[in-house]
């Protein structure tokens, strides 16, 4: 590894900028040259060195002419591919978006832009966000840093595995039931979804609009609150963003804590659960304990009904968002639509041109979730499924609201598994959905979470504990998770990657 990117987090290498003791264009040629190296990880599905070194270029002019700059100022950020960049391809790893170059950028993006960030890449996905191992992608999978036989997590795989890898020092991904969360523990790095609202959505390509939420990976909390920061607040773009004051995550990062009060989710330790993973986080407890955090036994009844209630209302949304994409506006078009089977050629050739589109442009999984959600929309079921999810969504955010009266945080497994192999549970959906059990709760219910390393398995792979705070608690979640951090070094622990 070039020693210049060694152990090396976002704020150490924004001081090295500041002191000028290597220029943003020198940071942006080396993490593209070890970008290059370990292409094999596929971690980037675009990576444009031209763009990127005329950021990092005019970011060392600036600096050079003494103008006030941002906290991210020559800072390389790697970029989740749904995620709108002008005139960048955005393809959302499916092939339906191969050729989409959106016309304008994202808020988030906009908002690394004034932050002084370098945009680095675009990084690999579950297609359209859809999926635990990011298999789904059409661009291939992506490898885990920690044992390249195994998954990196899903959907923001390529985002956590940039990190892990040191492709990039941070990285932006998107959590829809756990999809940062779960890549984060997987690959050994920290990830945060924050309260629904917190970050705007414009510019992100939905998957399921009313769980969506956008958010950091880094290697440690430092560098997850600067980067919050810098991507939070109420924007007129988007309706369902909060006009309500940041706080200043990274200042108040390493304040005590006002109260230490650590609930134990009983149903976060139930079947399923690996026992290298369960000891792990027991161990976390302890390590709370001896800080003198008071723990508590905590129930979530509605637990058990998650993924039930998340694998409803997911792909409904998904159904209606994706029902854009026919081939007419944008997306994928197909060049054949003869007829094919009996009875096609009495239907329009337009309805031809649309399916045969369809049937091109999205993979298995994407197909799967549409006829899914379009079943449980459908005349006489969407009071069966649909608006029973709905009470159950409720139920599960009542669940949160008063454990949240006795304690701060709810404290779990992220993951019930570290990696798993790549290809293993390709067959076995049931096994691939519940990847996400521990996570998908808390996108129901619209709280942040925090995934951050706590351990590693006899054979080296990474486990994560999550960390779960009522709504708009991003700054006690973080300074909460910040006393584990200063008690262990699991954040500095770093695959080995010849």
């Amino acid at each position: 590894m070039n020693d210049l990117l060694k152990n090396v987090t976002a704020a150490s290498l924004f001081k090295k900028l500041e002191a000028r003791e290597v220029s943003a264009e020198e940071l942006a040629r080396a993490y593209l040259d070890r970008a290059e190296t370990l292409k094999r990880l596929n971690a980037y599905v675009h990576l444009d060195a031209d763009r990127i070194l005329d950021q990092a270029r005019a970011i060392d002019a600036d600096r050079a002419a003494g103008k006030p700059l941002g906290p991210l100022a020559g800072v390389p950020v790697a970029i989740k591919d749904l995620l709108c960049v002008e005139k960048e391809p955005t393809t959302c790893g499916s092939r339906m978006l191969k050729d989409f170059r959106p016309p304008y950028d994202a808020t988030v993006i906009k908002k690394l832009r004034e932050a002084g960030a370098v945009l680095f890449g675009k990084t690999n996905m579950d297609e359209f966000a859809m999926g635990s191992s990011t298999e789904t992608s059409f661009h291939g999978p992506t490898l885990n840093p920690w044992d390249e036989t195994r998954i990196p997590g899903g959907s923001s795989g390529g985002s956590a595995a940039a990190v892990a890898a040191d492709l990039a020092p941070v990285s932006l991904g998107s959590d829809t039931g756990g999809s940062i969360r779960q890549p984060a523990a997987v690959c050994g790095i920290v990830g945060l979804k924050p309260t629904y609202g917190r970050v705007s959505r414009f510019g992100l390509i939905a998957f399921a609009s009313s769980l969506d939420q956008i958010g950091p990976f880094a290697h440690d909390l430092t560098d997850a609150a600067l980067l919050l920061q810098a991507i939070s607040g109420r924007d007129e773009n988007d309706a369902t963003s909060v006009d309500r004051p940041v706080p200043d995550y990274v200042a108040s990062l390493d304040r005590k804590p006002d109260s230490l009060r650590i609930g134990v989710a009983r149903e976060f330790f139930g079947e399923g659960l690996d026992p290298e993973v369960e000891a792990a986080v027991r161990e976390a407890i302890r390590v709370y304990e001896k800080a003198g955090a008071t723990i508590k036994d905590v129930s979530l009844p509605h637990t058990r009904y998650g993924i039930p209630a998340y694998y409803v209302v997911a792909p409904a949304e998904c159904s209606s968002n994706l029902a854009r994409y026919d081939g007419t506006i944008f997306g994928h078009r197909a060049l054949d639509w003869s007829p094919k089977h009996p009875g096609e050629e009495e239907l329009h050739p337009l309805v031809r041109m649309m399916m045969a589109s369809r049937a091109e442009g999205f993979g298995a999984e994407v197909k799967r979730r549409i006829m899914l959600g379009t079943f449980a929309l459908s005349a006489g079921y969407a009071d069966q499924y649909y608006n029973q999810a709905l009470k159950v969504r409720r139920l599960i955010r009542d669940d949160f609201d008063a454990a949240f009266k006795d304690v701060d945080v709810i404290l779990g497994p992220t993951s019930p598994t570290p990696a798993f192999k790549l290809g293993e549970r390709s067959k076995d959906l049931l096994a691939m959905y519940l990847s996400d059990v521990y996570t998908t709760t808390a996108n129901l219910a619209g709280i942040p979470g925090l995934s951050v390393p706590c351990g590693l398995t006899k054979s080296g792979l990474p486990i994560g504990l999550q960390l779960l705070a009522p709504a708009f608690a991003e700054e006690s979640l973080l300074r909460i998770a910040r006393v584990f951090e200063r008690e262990t070094d699991w954040h500095l622990k770093r695959p080995e990657l010849s």
